[in-house]
């Protein structure tokens, strides 16, 4: 300053603190903006920088497992890959005259790698969302043109398109247990069956991952996730045993076909513990291609349709009668031989008789004697017996589409005709599945069971979460009645009784048949074109391991009676279960299936476990006709027809006829070496050849 002219001196002294005030006030607004920026509204500027520069992800878990009895899956999920679109970043730095044409362009070329219509992979680029699918399970050569489409070595490469492994539901036994099993929708939703009612389970839990992200919006950085088990669902273990559903559902669909019955379901469950071991129902579906079915296949008729029982009835009405003493066992009844009026109807019998005790009622199948025992019990005690069987009530099975059935409440009392058509199963309606649980509690000492089809439900890493055990709702009747209803129930499969068709070899069937007729929807009376026939029993009938059900509705051809139509199904899959699970005739002895592979190494069959078998006589021992399969071998036994059986019934089969069996493949029995029918001597080795279902 001392070299500047004294009269300029004032004039830069003022610039000087202009300047310097300017600079204050400068550096003053700067600081209170960032006082308001770090201190003031700091929470909410860190809230905003957070969502920019974290990316949250929600990762959806893979559905759990649905597997049977041993282990054999059912449902699982497989990934297979869909192809998503970022159309912010697609169309990135791209000026707005050329939009348009670009939009057209990228369009265009998407379309023809994914087979999609160009107007509506152009509309889904208009909107420019972050998040769109472009198309869900695409096959590996669209995969293929996906992915050249995004390689930048080309001109005009188009960014912003993943390909990304997207859960999809597979029943690898296509129709086995469908209409149980149910299926999942697109959007990883449970549909009807065990899918829809354990849908909560089976998806898991949901679990939102933080991370950082580029520019792009990409994910560079992850925070992991917090609970390794959200990464599946739960995993669901059935009570059903594979093969009892197989050969339930093949002998249901042959009924079906030869009778040419409108529906049908069979029930299989072990009346001691109330386990369902098959539940079959048919029409069926492909739960894999559940778009293409009828929706009326899909309905699970074993617990969804509702029928009138008829004579099934009659069993319960006579445990009933026989708990309050109000008919005696050996006590007879006039049964009006075969025609009795009551009120504005007249009953019918089939079989025409005068006097038939309790036992001879059920094996006759005798309306007018159950309806007088019926009314001599009275409408209460009649009305409340059928409430403590099950009937009117949830049996409980966690399946959706369950039916309650209806039992008409008793707001009034009940007219003499209504108590006599309910002791024989007429006004009154039922489920297939409450039919076999009340028939259960005949079996297991009248004690009614809760059904169990979840066995157990566990983790992704297999630590049990839940476990079913029996349990038991009431005791129905007491143990001396249900044995007493056992014996009388036996006398139907044997003798004149109605059902001597569900009779099996070396057992004692317990059983009752049914032929309900079924009411015209337009007249709201009875016609005697339409049937519900049904056979349900247990066996063995002293140690019961079964109980089986068989319904089949309307059938055409042939027989409509539940003695010729539903008994014989109920013997092929009684006797066929019991062969499996290992159940003798009393009697007989058991053969073991250990060790199958060791007794196929012995030299000699007379040194093996299994030598016993050489010295029972052998039923099939004559020789082959000259026409027949094979060359005849002087003393040989002849291969048993065992094509289509399960593995352990099959080598179960060829043991108790000294064959040596020998196991090639998996899946069902397609063909023997030496073939069925083929005499071969004792303790020769028969080559069983499996081969999976196509």
């Amino acid at each position: 300053m001392k070299n500047i002219d004294a009269a300029r001196r004032p004039g830069i002294r003022f610039r000087a603190g202009v300047l310097c005030a300017a600079l204050g006030v400068g550096l003053g607004v700067v600081l209170n903006g960032a006082w308001d920026i770090q201190v003031k509204d700091g929470e909410a500027w860190r809230t905003l920088a957070e969502k920019q520069r974290m990316r949250q992800l929600r990762v959806t878990p893979k559905r759990g497992t649905i597997y049977d009895r041993a282990g054999t899956a059912l449902a699982i999920s497989v990934d297979v890959p869909s192809v998503s679109m970022d159309a912010v970043e697609m169309l990135r730095g791209v000026e707005q005259k050329y939009l348009a044409g670009r939009i057209d362009g990228y369009a265009a070329r998407i379309a023809e790698a994914l087979h999609l219509e160009v107007a509506e992979v152009a509309e889904k680029l208009r909107r420019g969302k972050r998040f769109t699918w472009l198309k869900r399970r695409v096959t590996s050569d669209e995969v293929k043109a996906v992915r050249e489409l995004g390689d930048r070595n080309q001109r005009y490469p188009i960014l912003g398109l993943s390909v990304e492994g997207e859960g999809r539901r597979f029943y690898p036994h296509r129709e086995l247990a469908a209409s149980l099993l149910g299926f999942v929708s697109p959007d990883g939703q449970g549909r009807e069956g065990v899918e829809l009612a354990l849908d909560e389970q089976l998806r898991g839990r949901a679990e939102e991952i933080r991370g950082l992200r580029d520019r792009a919006g990409r994910l560079i950085f992850s925070e992991g996730i917090q609970d390794e088990a959200a990464l599946a669902g739960h995993d669901i273990h059935l009570t059903i045993d594979q093969s009892i559903q197989f050969l339930a559902e093949r002998e249901l669909d042959a009924a079906l076909k030869t009778h040419e019955a409108k529906a049908g379901s069979i029930l299989v469950v072990d009346p001691q513990t109330g386990e369902m071991l098959a539940l079959a129902s048919a029409p069926g579906f492909n739960p894999n291609d559940y778009n293409l079915a009828d929706p009326a296949s899909i309905r699970n008729h074993a617990i969804g349709d509702v029928f009138e029982p008829g004579s099934t009835m009659k069993m319960f009405s006579m445990a009933a009668a026989l708990s309050a003493n109000s008919v005696k066992p050996d006590e007879p009844v006039y049964c009006e031989e075969g025609h009795m009026p009551i009120d504005n109807v007249v009953i019918h019998d089939t079989h025409v008789s005068k006097w038939l005790t309790p036992t001879q009622i059920l094996q006759y199948s005798s309306n007018i004697g159950i309806a007088k025992i019926g009314l001599g019990l009275g409408e209460e005690k009649l009305y409340q017996s059928f409430r403590r069987f099950g009937f009117g009530e949830n049996p409980g099975l966690p399946v959706s589409g369950s039916s309650v059935g209806i039992l008409r409440p008793r707001a009034r009392p009940w007219v003499p005709v209504e108590t006599a058509s309910a002791a024989f199963g007429q006004g009154v309606s039922v489920t297939n599945l409450q039919l076999t649980m009340a028939m259960a509690a005949l079996a297991n000492r009248g004690r009614l069971l809760e059904p169990i089809l979840v066995s157990k439900v566990t983790d992704s890493t297999g630590v049990v979460l839940s476990e079913a055990t029996p349990k038991v709702r009431r005791q129905v009747v007491s143990p001396r009645i249900a044995r007493m209803m056992a014996d009388m129930l036996s006398s139907v499969t044997e003798g004149e009784g109605t059902g001597v068709e569900a009779a099996i070899p070396g057992f004692r069937v317990a059983g009752k048949t049914a032929t309900a007729q079924k009411v015209d929807p337009t007249t709201g009376r009875y016609n005697d074109v339409t049937y519900v026939t049904s056979f349900i029993g247990f066996v063995p009938a002293e140690r019961p391991r079964l109980v089986v059900s068989v319904v089949i509705d309307e059938p055409t051809a042939g027989a409509n009676s539940g003695g010729s139509v539903a008994a014989p199904v109920f013997r092929r899959v009684a006797e066929q279960s019991l062969h499996y699970l290992g159940v003798r005739p009393d009697g007989t002895r058991a053969v073991k299936l250990t060790d199958v592979a060791e007794y196929a190494k012995v030299d000699d069959p007379a040194k093996s476990a299994y030598a016993a078998l050489d010295e029972r006589p052998d039923s099939g021992g004559e020789e082959a006709p000259a026409d027949g399969p094979g060359v005849p071998v002087r003393d040989g036994v002849k291969v048993p027809l065992i094509e289509g059986l399960p593995m352990r019934s099959a080598i179960q089969t060829l043991l108790e006829k000294g064959f040596v069996p020998v196991i090639q493949g998996t899946g069902r029995l397609v063909r023997t070496e030496p073939a069925v029918g083929t005499k071969a001597p004792r303790g020769a080795k028969v080559v069983l050849v499996f081969e999976p279902p196509t």
